[in-house]
């Protein structure tokens, strides 16, 4: 039988990313994720909302990332596999599972204009590496190679009000 283990969610730090350095010196980034879900209870009607808190870490390059960029509240989009954890304490047997981060996306505004965390603007911002996805590129020209730039047909136009956004 095939085994399959993946985890996708989308929630915000509940705490400030901690690095802790295992004996053998390899850091590990720990951090708590809310996961908020909304519903309406069938009997009653009513908007119900439940959270969920989960335990994550992040090994290498990928917690340094998280490290520097995130802080409690920030959101993330997380992808990665569950762990079972066990530990003895004072003779008591201890467990949990926790989400081993595989990949991550920052989700929302950035740092620093007061609403509460993201990816960096400008160049000083993560490049490529450790799971930090940038965005898609447009589509390219086979022959060149070269970004063929917006995929709208020339003389496309949106119509009024194209450039207000609902939400």
């Amino acid at each position: 039988m095939a085994n399959f283990n993946k985890v996708l969610l989308m929630g915000n730090l509940t705490r400030d990313p901690e690095t802790k350095f295992l004996p053998s010196g390899a850091g590990v980034v720990e951090f708590g994720l809310a996961i908020n879900r909304t519903w309406t209870d069938q009997q009653s009607g009513e908007k119900r909302e439940a959270t969920t808190f989960v335990d994550c870490k992040a090994w290498g390059k990928q917690g340094e990332i998280l490290t520097r960029y995130c802080k409690k509240g920030s959101a993330l989009f997380v992808e990665g596999r569950l762990d079972y954890r066990t530990w003895e304490t004072n003779g008591e047997k201890r467990s949990k599972h926790e989400v081993v981060v595989e990949n991550f996306q920052f989700v929302g505004a950035p740092k620093g204009d007061g609403h509460g965390g993201g990816a960096p603007m400008g160049g000083e911002g993560p490049s490529g590496g450790g799971g930090y996805r940038r965005p898609a590129p447009g589509p390219r020209n086979p022959q060149r190679g070269q970004d063929m730039g917006p995929s709208e047909p020339s003389g496309y136009d949106p119509g009024p009000g194209a450039d207000d956004v609902p939400f």
